[in-house]
């Protein structure tokens, strides 16, 4: 208790700072703030019998070595800039480093004039603050990281806002790009989007290190999606293996809609990420993807929840992980079909493939139907490279450390497919190549 205590402390300090150093507009943002804060105080760190932290390293969590005021007075933003061209085309950029905006290209005047908004978080509270007071933080958190999403609402600074009007079609990618570069340094990325009815946006969001200093990262990201709307997200994930992540997805599916979460999952110490789908209409499909690549040290956790509230509706998830050396990933995922939801297909996959003998794979994929005409399964499994495989390879002259690469790009193949944007599917099989030089 003594060092829970000194801990809090310690970020009380952090925290007054912090809320010092806001403006006063709008109103309520720093009663939200004051008030995250003291739950998160209130909440205590996940349990030895938590079921949402089966098999996780809680140790791992301590955040007192963090400096929640790390300035990014050092960076070299203009290498930051160069480095963030993720995507072939562009309808609007906002890179921030360590919590600050370093750069923001607006969309065109041909889509303001639509009613389209792209802007910083920073921004959005000053122009837009009753659009943020309606939408930001209003999930419900129910993966096991409550407490780590009140500490996100309690120090956010900085993030995308962006909000497409009825009927707008957007095919060039909105991007976002979160760099953490102060040693000991924490950020906090936070991405909202707002499709209403029948319009489609494609959003990439980027969480990057630009040192090999340690660093926590305790991000969100939320999607909604009217009617009839078309979201497309794509994650990219190549902190270094210094850095602490805590990620938090979620999604509302309204009637008609169709929501894609793709996530490139590559750095981390200890990674976690929650996503939640949620079908709130009918007809409605959601799409989960994710591909790990792990290595020595590593422990990637993913939990999920596709809630189907809604009847005729579709969802369809598939994370596949590739383990290196002595590397963990953790999956568990589970389908929740209420009583209403009838006439509901929903499948959940989670696949894992070992690259040496002592790598851990845990995988808890379940279902809790209680609608009685619904098509739903879930899977899982776990396997080595075969040594026939190996052995073709080697017989035409492909080394083993270049066989075993080669063998992982087919098996993530399927993920990198999805990703519509030919340079970030592109960039993604760079990282993986990147990896196993490393």
């Amino acid at each position: 208790m003594e060092a829970e205590s000194a801990e809090n402390e310690s970020i009380r300090s952090a925290f007054q700072s912090h809320i010092d150093g806001l403006d006063t507009k709008p109103a309520w943002w720093k009663t939200f703030k004051s008030e995250a804060f003291e739950t998160f105080v209130e909440t205590p760190l996940p349990a030895r019998n938590d079921e949402n932290w089966r098999f996780a390293n809680r140790k791992g969590l301590e955040i007192d070595s963090f400096d929640f005021g790390a300035s990014s007075a050092n960076i070299d933003s203009q290498k930051l800039i160069d480095s963030s061209n993720y995507t072939e085309t562009e309808s609007g950029k906002l890179i921030v480093a360590d919590n600050q905006s370093i750069r923001f290209e607006e969309a065109s005047q041909e889509l303001r004039d639509k009613g389209v908004i792209w802007q910083s978080i920073e921004t959005a509270l000053i122009e837009r603050g009753d659009l943020l007071k309606d939408y930001f933080m209003k999930q419900d958190i129910n993966l096991g990281s409550e407490k780590f999403a009140q500490l996100h609402s309690a120090f956010v600074s900085n993030g995308a806002l962006l909000y497409i009007p009825k009927g707008v079609e957007i095919e060039s990618s909105f991007c976002v790009y979160n760099w953490s570069n102060a040693a000991h340094g924490a950020i906090f990325p936070h991405t909202l989007v707002i499709a209403e009815e029948y319009s489609k946006v494609r959003i990439v969001e980027a969480h990057l290190s630009a040192s090999g200093s340690p660093a926590l990262s305790c991000g969100v990201t939320h999607l909604f999606a009217g009617v009839g709307a078309k979201i497309d997200y794509t994650l990219v994930q190549n902190f270094n293996e210094q850095t602490l992540g805590l990620q938090i997805n979620s999604n509302i599916a309204g009637q008609d809609s169709e929501v894609k979460m793709n996530s490139v999952v590559i750095g981390g110490r200890q990674y976690r990420s929650e996503t939640h789908g949620q079908i709130k209409g009918a007809g409605a499909h959601i799409d989960m993807r994710s591909m790990a690549l792990a290595d020595s040290g590593q422990e990637i956790d993913q939990r999920t929840l596709q809630t189907h509230s809604a009847p005729h509706a579709t969802s369809n998830l598939l994370f596949k992980n590739a383990l290196k050396q002595d590397a963990k990933t953790i999956f568990s995922g589970l389908i929740k079909v209420d009583e209403d939801a009838q006439q509901t297909d929903a499948y959940q996959t989670n696949r894992n493939l070992l690259l040496s003998s002592t790598a851990e794979a845990n995988s808890l994929p379940g279902l809790e139907i209680e609608a009685n005409d619904v098509k739903c399964s879930h899977g899982a499994t776990t396997s080595e490279i075969q040594d026939d495989e190996i052995f073709y390879m080697l017989a035409r002259g492909i080394t083993k450390e270049t066989a075993q690469e080669l063998i992982v790009y087919g098996f993530f193949e399927e993920i990198l497919d999805c990703i519509e944007d030919e340079k970030l599917a592109e960039t993604a099989r760079d990282l993986i190549r990147a990896k196993f030089k490393a």
